[in-house]
């Protein structure tokens, strides 16, 4: 599957959404880092990364969102992932990076 990335900036709320559609993976990943890196550049604001609709992600993909934290964490804003689906939020539990990455939602703990 492909990979479908909506971003809007809520001005209101001073924050980045951003919603991945499909897989984030070898062949995508680097496309899903621009767009939320520019977003960022553009914006300056947290980013919430609404998983309701990823599918998949692997290793390059998990890669993608280090580099975007590694960039975010010298600022004053944050990295929030929301609606992880349990298949997803198991692969942060096994690695580890729940530790590193604030995770909400209503399929999360």
């Amino acid at each position: 599957m492909s990979l479908k990335v909506d971003i809007r900036y809520d001005k209101d709320k001073d924050q980045i959404l951003v919603m991945p559609q499909g897989d984030i993976d070898i062949y995508t990943s680097n496309k899903f880092k621009e767009r939320v890196m520019d977003s960022f550049e553009e914006y300056q604001a947290d980013i919430y990364i609404d998983g309701s609709k990823l599918e998949y992600i692997d290793s390059t993909g998990l890669g993608a969102l280090i580099s975007i934290l590694k960039v975010i964490k010298d600022t004053e804003y944050k990295i929030i992932l929301t609606n992880l689906k349990t298949n997803i939020r198991k692969l942060f539990d096994i690695t580890e990076l729940d530790k590193l990455f604030t995770i909400r939602g209503e399929n999360d703990d």
